[in-house]
């Protein structure tokens, strides 16, 4: 056999089949969506011989179409590859519950502990740690996503949007559309007119979307807080490092349920855990809402997802050869580069003001420079050297 057919076997199966190597998978899954996805390529593509590489390379391609966690949303297409709709279902699950429950672990050990003296000095080691990984992140897909004069002015005027008050979903659909537009023609006079009039009309909503939220009550409720990551979930492109933006803008900033320092411990504590970066949503739901706030939380964000590619499957050849689709993905990936420069300013401006912690950030992102370690030994490093400088 010549075909395709002769890259892989057992190109079906039954949905029990997804369940062993995708919980294998969420509970060793660490440092981020690219090596989620490569280990993935490892097991399903080499070991397994599930899918064609040729094939994979779509599906990976393909979920950078719709919002959601990457690596998660490639599990669900190679689920419903192998056994349809459950499969799918299965793999996410399966994918997903063990960053879940490990995640709410350590969000029960902090509310107990977090603020005792003693743990103190290591969260203001992992803090600057943190912010050396999600610059790290955002530099990578920068290259990528920056690449060409147009791509780099949507995104600075995506930045300037949103440190001028243009929420992070108004901000990310702008460039986006407007992007799309600007890429699409050859006249910068068209990028001009598509960016001044969604400006002007995001600008508008998201100011009737401040009033609203000033006129209701600012105290969280279970049903706010899932309302709030079921929009995440619905919107977010490109890494999951981009949910700290929308969780500074909205949590931090508009509602006041998340103080500063619990955004980058609870971004520090998602660091620990496998599996998907959103998972962080877990522990801000119980610091927020308890045992019921992080399991809403968990399931609101993640549930988009299962819809997104149970629709888009059937649909993945078609979209790969429009135009269209291409442009938007482009702008929309460069838009949410910038909302990742946008909160890196913001939260170094509030955690680096000391010595300390800036001496840690440093020590921390010339070790990334020279060896570029994991991501967990990063956040170890950030502790020990904290602590260290405790004691002097």
């Amino acid at each position: 056999m010549n075909g395709l057919g002769a890259q892989f076997t057992n190109s079906t199966g039954s949905a029990k089949d997804v369940i062993k190597p995708f919980t294998k998978l969420g509970l060793t899954a660490y440092g981020g969506p690219a090596a989620h996805i490569a280990m993935m390529e490892d097991e399903f593509v080499e070991k397994r011989r599930w899918i064609s590489r040729e094939h994979f390379l779509d599906l990976v391609g393909a979920t950078n179409l719709i919002p959601g966690p990457n690596s998660t949303e490639v599990a669900m297409h190679i689920g419903h590859e192998r056994a349809g709709i459950w499969g799918m279902v299965l793999a996410g699950v399966c994918f997903i519950v063990p960053a879940v429950l490990s995640t709410l672990l350590l969000a029960v050990a902090y509310e107990a502990y977090g603020e005792v003296p003693q743990l103190a000095p290591l969260f203001d080691g992992i803090k600057p740690a943190v912010l050396v990984i999600i610059a790290a992140a955002a530099y990578r897909l920068g290259k990528k996503a920056l690449a060409g004069t147009r791509l780099a002015m949507i995104a600075a005027l995506v930045a300037l949007m949103n440190l001028c008050g243009i929420s992070e979903v108004y901000s990310l659909l702008t460039g986006g559309l407007a992007g799309a537009v600007w890429l699409k023609s050859s006249s910068p006079g068209v990028g001009i007119m598509a960016f001044a009039t969604t400006f002007f009309s995001t600008r508008a909503a998201a100011a009737s979307a401040v009033f609203a939220a000033a006129a209701a009550s600012s105290e969280a409720s279970i049903v706010k807080l899932s309302l709030f990551f079921l929009k995440v979930g619905a919107v977010l492109y490109g890494s999951g490092y981009v949910l700290i933006a929308f969780l500074e803008g909205d949590l931090v900033n508009r509602y006041g349920w998340l103080s500063q320092q619990q955004l980058l411990d609870a971004v520090a504590i998602g660091q620990f855990t496998p599996g998907p970066v959103l998972s962080t949503a877990a522990f801000i739901g119980y610091l927020i809402g308890g045992y019921i706030g992080a399991l809403s939380a968990a399931f609101a964000i993640f549930l988009p997802s299962f819809f997104f590619v149970l629709i888009l499957n059937p649909l993945i050849p078609r979209l790969r050869k429009s135009t269209w689709t291409s442009c938007f993905l482009d702008a929309v990936n460069a838009s949410a580069v910038a909302l990742m420069f946008v909160v890196i300013f913001r939260l170094g401006a509030v955690s680096l003001v000391a010595w300390k912690p800036a001496v840690v950030f440093l020590v921390v992102a010339a070790l990334y420079l020279l060896r570029t370690p994991s991501t967990p030994l990063l956040i170890a490093l950030g502790a020990a050297i904290g602590y260290f400088l405790h004691l002097i």
